[in-house]
């Protein structure tokens, strides 16, 4: 085929689509049904209408080909281990009496049984259900949801391609199931596991797909002999089949690296790359490898991560360039929308000259359609968007709010000697347990207390007038008086405020910085019902006043006891961000955390002994390639110390981190220099106080004894074993208890009933060490 015919046959298309709807209706149906307010018959008519509404829109927008099966109640990872029969021993029974019931309790246990362990999707803050995989593991074909789903497109009168996760990165993100030996290798089950695929292929064919894409995003990492041995064989294997519709093999987020050839010769139909800036490689190693003849590429020249738009000409070229290496062309976004907003016409409260800047998933599926269009047609065809984008673009670069000269030269004056606490640790933990005066294995909780119907009621009538300044401040007050009242009585050593004034751990700050741009509507999917806006990361940052002064120091007045200062990191504040793209990432982190040191230090000044500055995003925002983490681990740690390390020694600062593979990062932790750290471990066994210990981690740290992701509440024995367990790995002087994360998520009920156990917990093992 021609480069001419071929770009004649450019399509456009996507990987997947927010799933929630415009006004968040999924969230509200599955709580619903949890509360036992909706049917199960009506959460399946929403999720139907939810799907119907997107297939609809894309086709409208000039989408060819929709994508099928990435819709999901809660995770699309989940809905693989339901396909392939992974359900755990545990979850069995349920799920056998009600499938749906049974997979909400995969997903977030119940009170006697605990749910799968949940962690962060690569380098997103999407966080999946982690697969359990044994020896003993029987792999079963249930494509019901997959075929159901297609038949519903079809039914539609759409084109649509059903989208799994592919065997390979199935297999490398499980892990061992309890009770597993921990260097069992989920990977060696492929044979088994390769039946159910070709099964499953097979009904979706039978359904009448032509095509079907297998996403192996976990190809993008460095890979073994061993494990790319194993992408070649499932592809053989898989490729060779009689029956099967043809296969579109995806990969995301970084470039393919030694993986593209094993895809590239695979007898698969086509693949689909990444060719956002963070995957540029792929073109020069696509030409490398001999292109794709007679194969079909899909090229992800819209970045489906971040809210920019896109640079049309710039794609234009790449797609250009891509014509002569395979036999089709199709336009996409670089990964799923799933994780951008759906709409930035929603928007009512940005500068409509900034919010040319931006494109949702709405938004990009529009760029996606006019880059198809003009690769087939020619640019003539799209001159009036061209002309647009070159404006809209240039618009943002000229802008004011891109370019503070204080704000540059302030960070450009900064020393190593910023960088560094006055005195190391050895010598400011004598004089922080001497100003503390804190008990062996000392109980705190990690910041947010649940954030009740009546507070976000209150934030939403202050918003629209309905209620005043003073009446909402005062019920702030009200909320820190019963926290801090409820942790005293409940015998917590170190106090929070509770953070009922904060909507966001990452918003409440990113509206009192400039540079941010806050959304109304900008709700992106972190896990299950969990949705977060995350702010718009646009200009040069600065602090104006301080954000979190006032109401730490007022729950201080309120006890004799230490409250500890809470504020979200700089990794932290740029990962759960849209950051700008316009700059490199490490001189966006430095400016934040001068914001940040300037928050730190007024708070030590108004007489707060413990701040903790979170971190949850260090791991998640780890480059994939072992190449490229040096770079990363650098700025990102510099970032951190630059943010507290112009306290006193007695000053303590804690850190935290959530839900992430801590064992990838151990020399960062403790490159952080904080004084004590909490981190997630009751879902993974107290896995990353050995990981600690291994390491030879010489500070203070709580790995969390309380999953406060799951609605079941621990006893206190439960707690105390966990305990236990991390005295195994962390020396008493040394562990902290509390939970593994803010309980915003959670109600007064379990909230209360869980505490009150952490600290049973934590005296009957108190009492239980040796006395000298």
């Amino acid at each position: 085929m021609t480069a001419k015919s071929a770009a004649a046959a450019a399509r456009a298309t996507v990987y997947g689509y927010p799933r929630q709807g415009a006004n968040r209706e999924l969230k509200k149906a599955v709580e619903g049904y949890w509360k036992g307010r909706v049917t199960a018959d009506a959460l399946r008519e929403t999720a139907a209408e939810l799907r119907r509404t997107t297939w609809r829109q894309l086709a409208e927008s000039g989408v060819h080909e929709v994508p099928t099966g990435d819709f999901s109640y809660y995770d699309h990872v989940l809905d693989t281990s339901v396909m392939v029969g992974a359900v755990p021993a545990r979850h069995r029974a349920s799920f056998e009496a009600d499938a749906l019931d049974g997979y909400f309790a995969m997903a977030r246990g119940t009170q006697d049984v605990a749910p799968l362990e949940m962690t962060k999707w690569f380098d997103t803050n999407y966080h999946y259900l982690v697969p359990e995989l044994g020896p003993d593991t029987v792999f079963a074909t249930d494509s019901a949801k997959q075929v159901a789903e297609f038949k519903e497109a079809l039914a539609l009168g759409l084109s649509a391609r059903p989208v799994l996760v592919g065997p390979v990165t199935y297999l490398l993100l499980a892990k061992p199931a309890p009770g597993v030996a921990a260097d069992f290798e989920p990977l060696t089950l492929l044979d088994r596991l390769l039946p159910v695929y070709a099964e499953v292929l097979a009904d979706l064919r039978a359904a009448g797909a032509p095509w079907v894409q297998l996403d192996e995003p976990a190809l993008v990492q460095d890979r073994t002999p061993a494990e790319l041995n194993a992408a070649t064989r499932a592809y053989r294997e898989l490729g060779a089949l009689a029956d099967r519709p043809k296969l579109l093999v995806a990969s995301y987020f970084d470039r393919l690296g030694d993986a593209l050839p094993v895809l590239a010769k695979a007898p698969v139909d086509g693949l689909a790359l990444d060719f956002t800036d963070a995957a540029a490689a792929n073109l020069d190693d696509l030409a490398a490898a001999g292109g794709l003849p007679g194969k079909r590429l899909v090229a992800g020249v819209v970045n489906g991560r971040n809210i920019w738009i896109n640079d049309l000409e710039k794609s234009l070229a790449t797609l250009g360039t891509l014509l002569g290496l395979a036999d089709r062309v199709d336009v996409a976004a670089s990964c799923s929308l799933l994780h951008v907003p759906i709409d930035a016409a929603a928007e009512r409260d940005i500068d409509p000259q900034i919010l040319r800047w931006l494109a949702f998933a709405r938004q990009k599926t529009t760029e996606i359609v006019a880059l198809a269009k003009g690769l087939s047609q020619g640019t003539d065809t799209i001159a009036a968007d061209l002309a647009a984008n070159r404006a809209d673009l240039a618009s943002r670069a000229g802008s004011a709010i891109t370019h503070d000269p204080a704000v540059r030269a302030r960070a450009a004056a900064v020393t190593d000697a910023d960088g560094r606490r006055s005195q190391p640790y050895a010598e400011r933990v004598a004089a922080q347990r001497a100003h503390l005066g804190l008990p062996l294995l000392p109980t705190t909780t990690i910041g947010s207390f649940p954030q009740t119907t009546a507070l976000r009621t209150a934030r939403a009538d202050l918003r629209a007038g309905r209620l005043d300044t003073p009446g909402y401040e005062e019920r702030i007050r009200n909320e820190i008086r019963e926290v801090i009242s409820f942790q005293e009585k409940t015998g917590i050593d170190v106090l929070v405020h509770g953070e009922p004034e904060r909507n966001d751990m990452v918003q409440y700050f990113a509206e009192q910085l400039t540079g941010y741009l806050a959304t109304q509507h900008g709700w992106v999917q972190s896990y299950g019902t969990r949705y977060v806006r995350p702010p718009v990361l646009a200009g040069d940052i600065s602090r104006p006043e301080p954000m979190t002064v006032r109401w730490t120091s007022y729950a201080n007045s309120l006890t004799d006891r230490p409250v500890k200062g809470m504020l979200t990191g700089p990794v932290t504040m740029l990962a759960w961000s849209f950051v700008r793209d316009d700059q490199p990432l490490g001189d966006t982190a430095r400016q934040v955390a001068l914001a940040l040191r300037d928050e730190v230090n007024d708070l030590e000044a108004a007489g707060t002994s413990v701040i903790q500055v979170d971190e949850p995003a260090l791991r998640e925002t780890l480059p994939l390639r072992a190449a490229d983490r040096a770079a990363y681990l650098y700025w990102a740690t510099e970032s951190f110390r630059l943010t507290t390390s112009g306290v006193r020694p007695d000053t303590q600062i804690h850190t935290h981190m959530c839900y992430a593979e801590f064992g990838d990062i151990v020399q960062a932790i403790d490159d952080l220099d904080a004084d004590v750290i909490s981190l997630e471990a009751a879902r993974s066994h107290m896995q990353v106080a050995r990981e600690l210990a291994g390491h030879g981690y010489p500070r203070e740290a709580g790995p969390g004894v309380y999953d406060i992701h799951s609605p079941r509440v621990p006893d206190a024995a439960e707690a105390a074993a966990l305990l236990r367990k991390g005295l195994e790995a962390i020396p008493p002087e040394r562990l902290w208890v509390n939970p593994d994360c803010g309980l915003k998520t959670r109600g007064w009920p379990e909230t209360r009933a869980s505490l009150e156990n952490l600290v049973t917990a934590a005296r009957t093992v108190r009492a239980e060490l040796p006395t000298s």
